[in-house]
């Protein structure tokens, strides 16, 4: 089945629409001209919807592929509804130093799935106090920062900055916030060096020119890049993965869950139960007898959770919890190009 163009949608012509993106640019250019820099490149990774564009795995990715290449990497993140304050190292490249709800959700699950790559963690609701914090007291020093969820956060400039757009809804429709998915217009694509499809399911090879082309009208003017979603087999905290057919109660409190209960049909499980949680949802007692009430009821033999959620649902329900974990591989031309540039900022 061949896959549909990738096509933008006009800009809208709602008064408040265009009053609103107007109001955006204005705010993106006063805060680009102020902002901080670090003494080290910084490399951004964003997106334009609310949430579910793959930035975490995405970062998760890049600071992979370029600690392979023996490079020095540290991420920044906001470390959003997370409960501490100010900056905070979560991990020094050997896994979480602090819980998950002092790190918050994406830069836990950073730290954990990096801990073997030796990639560092800082959250700060300022990143370049987080970046500050990193140069002091990380040893040896990063030589270059990843600025996970950095698109809109221009207080911090940047050297690149990586531009995603989720295929199930690349362009959220064209409409901001209340209206539509989006939080800055696609006009804001023209600040962005690259831009990537992710999410896509099987290998497409004209896809990330498609979309650098679709945006074009908006003022981009860089590459277009492409990137694969992955799932592995769903596997117990002991490593056993779980059989097929199995009933299980899929639970995700994500941006976008649609994909994960995809997903676990995808991997030949049966999800009898789908409970679909709000993005960074912290599972209070309440949600956990919901979540074990309907296990019981439909005959779940276990709960099947995304990489996010599972250190706030493991050893906390009656039933065994399985990761679901989902790996982005980005197209080889990415990372070539990534390192292209890269060589012109770093020693």
């Amino acid at each position: 089945m061949s896959r549909p163009p990738l096509v933008a949608p006009p800009r809208p012509r709602s008064p408040w629409q265009r009053l609103y993106a107007a109001a955006h640019a204005r705010r993106r250019r006063h805060a680009a001209a102020r902002g901080e820099r670090l003494p080290r490149p910084v490399v951004s990774i964003g997106n334009l919807h609310w949430g579910g564009g793959g930035k975490t795995p995405m970062t998760i990715a890049l600071a992979r592929h370029l600690a392979g290449a023996e490079r020095r990497v540290a991420i920044l993140s906001r470390g959003y509804r997370r409960a501490s304050r100010g900056a905070l190292v979560v991990s020094r490249g050997a896994g979480p130093l602090v819980p998950v709800a002092a790190a918050g959700d994406e830069p836990h699950l950073m730290a954990r799935e990096l801990a073997g790559d030796g990639v560092a963690v800082v959250v700060g609701e300022r990143r370049a106090e987080a970046g500050r914090l990193a140069l002091a007291e990380l040893r040896p020093e990063p030589e270059l920062f990843l600025l996970d969820d950095g698109f809109s956060h221009v207080a911090l400039a940047r050297d690149l900055d990586l531009l995603l757009f989720p295929a199930a809804d690349p362009f959220g429709a064209g409409r901001l916030w209340p209206s539509g998915r989006l939080r800055e217009p696609l006009a804001a694509a023209a600040a962005a060096d690259a831009a990537v499809l992710t999410g896509l399911e099987a290998p497409a090879a004209d896809a990330g020119r498609e979309l650098a082309r679709a945006l074009s009208p908006f003022g981009f003017a860089g590459a277009g890049f492409c990137a694969l979603a992955l799932h592995a087999p769903a596997r117990l905290a002991d490593g056993t993965a779980l059989p097929a057919g199995a009933p299980v109660a899929a639970v995700a409190g994500i941006a976008r869950s649609a994909p994960f209960f995809a997903a676990v049909e995808r991997a030949g499980l049966r999800a009898v139960v789908r409970m679909d949680f709000p993005d960074h949802h912290a599972y209070p007692e309440r949600s956990l007898r919901w979540i074990a009430r309907a296990a019981r009821r439909r005959g779940a033999a276990a709960v099947v959770t995304t990489a996010k959620d599972l250190p706030k649902l493991a050893g906390r329900l009656d039933l065994p919890v399985a990761e679901l974990p989902l790996e982005t591989r980005p197209e080889p031309a990415l990372l070539a190009w990534l390192d292209r540039r890269l060589r012109g900022l770093l020693p």
